[in-house]
Parts: structure tokens; C-alpha cells; sequence
């Protein structure tokens, strides 16, 4: 490519040296995203589907006070209701936020967790970083309308 005089030369230049600029920078975004995908991959953890246990055997352990029920959903959802008692503990914040010791403080190692959302993914994902923190752990597949179904108490 043969560029005529020196203003087209300078503006060319200028072009190439600010395509290359951003280019950099796209690189740098793209590698921070895989990074922190690559820090959320759990495909390979267990538990590598959701429980047997049936929803009575859940309110079961619940009433006798030998597992706790996490709520893996954002805030916006536990706020438009919740069942009672659950724990919040978003899927979000375990993936990026929360440091085990602060997930030592909100659930109790000593029972068993149950972990729900609004149809089961984010349930079993946040099972698995749960199970990779200790704990014994079982991921919900009905969601938060399917708990509230089966007669799980709930409030706002």
C-alpha cells in the first residue's frame, strides 16, 4: 500500500498505532475474563447432580435441626420472597466475592446444607464450591416457587 504525502502518512500511522492500542487492550480484557472464568470453572467438583433426597426428608432434617436451607439466588430475588429461615447466600458472591473463613462464619459445618435457587443451576453450582469448602452438601433442583409448592414456610 503506497500512502501519497506526509499529512495521509501521519494519519495513517495514527491509525495503525491506535488499532494496535486497542488491540492491546482487548487482549488484556479478554485474558482478565478468562481468568475469572477459569477461576469459576466446577464442571470437574462434585456433587455432579442434584439430590435424591425427597422434600419431606428435607423439611424433615430442617425441623429437626440437622441441615440448614442456603438460598443461592441474588438479593433481588430472596427480597421478593424467600423460604423462612433459609440462609442467603448468592452464587455470585461464592463464585467471586466470598472467602471460605466468611462462609465458615454464615453456615455451620456440623449439618447438612441444602442449597435452592429458581430451577436448580445456580443450586448445584454453588453445591460444588460448597463441597470443595468441607461442607456435606446437597443441591435442591425444585426452585424457590416448588419449595413454597411442597409447603415450605415462606416470607418477605
Amino acid at each position: 500500500m503506497f500512502v501519497a504525502n506526509s499529512a495521509s502518512r501521519r494519519v495513517f500511522f495514527s491509525v495503525v498505532v491506535f488499532g494496535s492500542f486497542l488491540g492491546v487492550i482487548g487482549l488484556a480484557v479478554l485474558n482478565s475474563q478468562s481468568a475469572r472464568y477459569a477461576r469459576a470453572d466446577d464442571r470437574d467438583l462434585e456433587p455432579k447432580e442434584h439430590t435424591k433426597d425427597s422434600l419431606a426428608s428435607v423439611k424433615e432434617k430442617i425441623a429437626d435441626k440437622k441441615a440448614v436451607l442456603v438460598d443461592v439466588r441474588e438479593l433481588v430475588e430472596w427480597n421478593a420472597g424467600h423460604v423462612q429461615g433459609a440462609v442467603l447466600l448468592p452464587w455470585r458472591d461464592l463464585q467471586d466475592k466470598l472467602t471460605e473463613a466468611k462462609v465458615k462464619e454464615k453456615l455451620p459445618k456440623d449439618k447438612i446444607v441444602y442449597t435452592y435457587c429458581a430451577v436448580g443451576y445456580r443450586s448445584l453450582r454453588a453445591a460444588k464450591i460448597l463441597k470443595k469448602y468441607g461442607y456435606e452438601v446437597r443441591a435442591l433442583k425444585p426452585g424457590y416457587d416448588e419449595l413454597v409448592k411442597a409447603g415450605f414456610a415462606s416470607e418477605k
